[in-house]
């Protein structure tokens, strides 16, 4: 099993960036996707955390 991680600081960014991966790697089974998000305070701005892992197998 092989696993990529992916972390934006957008959610619609993290989307493209899984989905351009899945694209340009049509030779993998996907075995699952974790994903988790966090927000923190630095003084007035908030600043957010979208990451997910991916699990994948190589297709034989």
């Amino acid at each position: 099993m092989r696993v990529k991680l992916f972390d934006e600081e957008h959610e619609l960014d993290l989307e493209e960036d899984i989905n351009q991966f899945l694209e340009k790697n049509p030779m993998i089974e996907l075995v699952g996707i974790q994903f988790s998000t966090c927000c923190a305070m630095q003084g007035e701005d908030q600043i957010f955390c979208f990451s997910a892992l991916i699990q994948y197998e190589n297709k034989k």
